[in-house]
């Protein structure tokens, strides 16, 4: 539990938009004169505290993605501001980047190589001491169920499951004090998505880490958070903890209302997740 008042994030009335091209979704420009803009945040507002676990829930489409992007400076809003310990996130970019790292459910690495060799790559770009990392990479994927062998077989022979903890690694292997995890364990089989979980709590636990998590998963939404926001077509239409917003929601038939039963009634639609949309 965050234990102090010191905002680790300050978001203030975000808002991105974008126009689609051909099925490709190009940033907006006040100059247009082409289709009418999407908006995919709409003022969006929120602080999280230092140490704090602060969660993200709604469908596809709904702004999750995209507000991640925006506060790991990959994309500018068109409104707005992010404020990082302090730091503004748009003139402030490198200051900023130093401060945060990102894990998302497309993580991407050098496939031939091995996750040893991916993360000590991203260690040197970091400046960070070659043994040293070494050393922390063995600890952290063993600690995520990677086996000692595993550690030195190309990525390209991994499940899906294992590259994702090889990402969350690589992640936390800077030591950021602002973990951004979007969708960490979507498509995850069940072990490795407890074993992720795991070391989510563990951050939140042991080390001076605050995490943004998105997810679709309500439960690791309701044990992992300190409090959620809820987002429907870009803008975020509850917020508090877990137990409060369900407690918001009239229990009926003695049944236990889950944060679903939260989302169902604040937007009448279903959470799903991208594997249901997919197919």
């Amino acid at each position: 539990m965050y234990a102090n008042n010191e905002i680790a994030l300050h978001v203030a009335g975000v808002t991105k938009r974008f126009v689609r091209s051909e099925g490709i979704r190009w940033p907006w420009k006040h100059n247009s004169n082409g289709p009418k803009p999407v908006v995919a945040v709409d003022n969006v507002s929120f602080d999280v505290a230092r140490g704090e676990v602060f969660g993200i829930l709604g469908p596809n489409g709904s702004g999750k993605s995209t507000l991640v992007r925006c506060l790991a400076t990959l994309l500018i809003p068109d409104e707005g501001q992010i404020m990082i310990f302090g730091h503004d996130a748009l003139r402030e970019e490198m200051a900023v980047k130093r401060l945060i790292n990102r894990v998302s459910v497309e993580a991407s690495f050098f496939k031939k190589l091995t996750p040893m060799e991916n993360l000590l790559y991203g260690a040197r770009l970091y400046g960070l001491d070659a043994r040293q990392a070494r050393k922390q990479v063995v600890e952290i994927l063993t600690r995520l169920g990677l086996k000692r062998e595993d550690i030195s077989r190309p990525m390209e022979e991994m499940s899906r499951g294992m590259q994702q903890k090889v990402a969350i690694a690589r992640a936390f292997l800077t030591q950021p004090i602002l973990l951004l995890l979007d969708e960490p364990t979507t498509g995850l089989d069940p072990r490795s998505k407890r074993e992720v979980q795991a070391f989510v709590e563990e951050l939140r636990d042991c080390h001076d880490a605050t995490i943004l998590l998105t997810t679709h998963d309500m439960q690791e939404a309701d044990a992992l958070c300190n409090r959620v926001a809820i987002i429907d077509d870009g803008k975020i239409v509850a917020l508090d903890t877990p137990a409060n917003l369900k407690a918001s929601v009239a229990r009926t038939n003695r049944h236990e209302v889950t944060l679903e039963d939260v989302f169902m009634e604040l937007t009448g639609k279903r959470l799903q997740t991208e594997e249901e949309t997919d197919e």
